[in-house]
């Protein structure tokens, strides 16, 4: 196989033409002939370049609405050939064909157009098929051809024949190869993920997930995993579409941490007023409302402030100075929020292990999507959990009702429960959580340990009882005995929320009338694995 390849002819097509003067006018400089199609050729001409159109190579017009164009021996064949093969340029010679040597495609821009909203027919005319099969056929043939699809590499590609004399390294075209069979799977994967969506198929027989390097990470979980970010295209806000102002790299748990936070954040909409989540290991260690932004992270921060150092601090509206001064009384890895002040962003300067990333809004925790994970020999998929609830959906099952203040707080303890491990239980009281039990094999162990938390914290903070009293719990799945209820009411816990379904509804329903504590059911559940 060739090490180093020579560059005398390219074909250019690009619904992208970022960069794409300045690379055409690199290459005719370096006596590189031009080949390209429509409205490339004629933004080529436009700036003065020499360029043959694809329709006097192949001696077809352009036809079809410009669906066919490429689709011709004349380009496959030059894209194709192998150069040291003798029957190979033997019918190139028969039948006219001249190599082609550089490849520069991207696609009809699918994503965009299904990302912003349109119909189905639009959709499929923006399904691109000369432009794949172009890719495909050079990054198939890099053992002479280069192939670039993506302008990111526009650069790189002119500093690589600068370096080599008008030629490409093996090394090189490999690399472009492979990002090239990367970007048409991508592209594929967004076509079938889209027209199962469009035709209603939910769980369609191949399924298949793409993303673009956003960044190497030093490592994974631990630092003998390897690990890398990637993002999915997608617009939703949050950390993968995030702008960092400082601090040092986001690590892999960084990334999952700050995913978490914000998303549990987000269920609480700005014009309801300030929230602040606090998350540690994927779990929140406080969450609040307050009346100002500095206030909610106060009292998010009470809720379990050994938890909270070091942890991530997410904010549902902008980021004020008496907030960054707030979180930098303690460590904190990561703050994000929907904007930032620019003196808050001051403060934040001097703290130099400190990440600070600001979006271009929440996101909305009611939008469709779907989430996945890697099982061995395959992977899970399912919705994205955007289920929620209101006042209006829930049925008191008790004698006794809960109290305005009581249903307002168990709707919020509903909302951080979903975002909580399983088995889940959040005490919350006057919009703040007091206790949080996470992740353990028993919902009664979870019940005690959230309750544990808050008698802790109350001694550290100096009051008589811990606020678990006068508190409403909310547990993601049914109690399937009335002991893990009881255990609530033993912290002092006034009124419940829960999905029920169990078969021993009518005793937990029992005991919590015995108790004389308030019942509602959702009929939904939030586990989270």
């Amino acid at each position: 196989m060739t090490d180093l390849a020579p560059l005398k002819r390219a074909l250019i097509s690009v619904s992208d033409k970022t960069g794409l003067i300045d690379l055409a006018k690199a290459l005719a400089a370096r006596q590189i002939a031009l080949v390209s199609t429509g409205g490339t050729a004629r933004a080529l001409r436009e700036a003065g370049l020499k360029v043959q159109d694809v329709a006097d190579l192949t001696g077809y017009p352009e036809m079809m609405d410009g669906r066919v164009k490429t689709l011709h021996p004349a380009v496959h064949g030059g894209l194709l050939a192998l150069r040291e093969d003798e029957a190979h340029l033997g019918a190139m010679k028969a039948h006219g064909i001249a190599p082609i040597d550089l490849l520069v495609v991207n696609l009809y821009p699918f994503e965009e157009t299904v990302a912003r909203g349109t119909d189905y027919a639009e959709a499929v005319e923006n399904i691109d098929i000369g432009g794949p099969a172009m890719i495909r056929a050079a990054a198939k043939n890099h053992a002479h051809v280069t192939v670039v699809t993506d302008p990111e590499d526009y650069i790189p590609l002119l500093s690589e024949l600068d370096a080599q004399e008008g030629r490409t390294r093996l090394a090189f075209r490999q690399m472009q190869a492979q990002r090239a069979y990367a970007r048409t799977a991508a592209y594929d994967a967004a076509v079938s993920t889209w027209m199962a969506g469009a035709i209603g198929v939910d769980a369609p027989r191949g399924r298949v997930f793409a993303g673009k390097l956003a960044q190497t990470l030093r490592y994974g979980e631990n630092p003998h995993q390897a690990a890398a970010f990637y993002r999915d295209g997608s617009d939703r806000p949050g950390v993968a579409n995030a702008i960092q102002h400082q601090g040092k790299e986001l690590s892999y748990n960084n990334i999952n941490d700050t995913d978490a936070a914000f998303e549990l954040v987000a269920e609480f909409l700005p014009a309801d007023g300030p929230a602040c989540a606090i998350i540690k290991h994927a779990n929140p260690c406080g969450v609040a409302r307050g009346a100002t932004l500095a206030e909610a992270y106060s009292r998010a921060y009470d809720c379990d402030r050994t938890s909270a150092f070091g942890g991530i601090v997410a904010l549902n509206s902008r980021l004020d100075l008496a907030t960054a001064q707030a979180i930098t009384e303690i460590f904190a890895e990561v703050v994000i929020a929907p904007g930032a002040d620019e003196d808050a962003i001051a403060h934040f300067a001097a703290k130099k292990n400190l990440r600070l990333l600001t979006t271009k809004g929440l996101a909305n925790p009611a939008a469709p999507g779907l989430a996945w994970r890697q099982v061995a020999g395959g992977f899970l998929v399912q919705d994205r959990d955007n289920g929620g609830v209101r006042a209006d959906d829930l049925r008191v099952v008790t004698k006794r009702a809960p109290t305005d203040a009581e249903l307002a707080d168990l709707l919020f303890a509903w909302k951080v429960a979903k975002h909580v491990k399983s088995n889940a239980i959040v005490y919350a009281r006057d919009q703040a959580t007091v206790g949080v039990g996470a992740g353990q094999m028993s919902r009664v162990d979870s019940s005690r340990i959230a309750a544990q938390k808050s008698r802790d914290m109350a001694e550290a903070l100096g009051l008589d009882a811990p606020l678990t009293q006068g508190s409403v719990v909310a547990s993601d799945a049914f109690f399937p005995f009335p002991d893990g209820l009881m255990a609530a009411a033993e912290a002092g816990a006034t009124a419940i929320i829960q999905p029920g379904g169990s078969m021993r509804d009518a005793d937990v329903i029992d005991a919590a009338d015995a108790a004389g504590l308030a019942m509602v059911f959702t009929g939904q559940r939030h586990f989270r694995h």
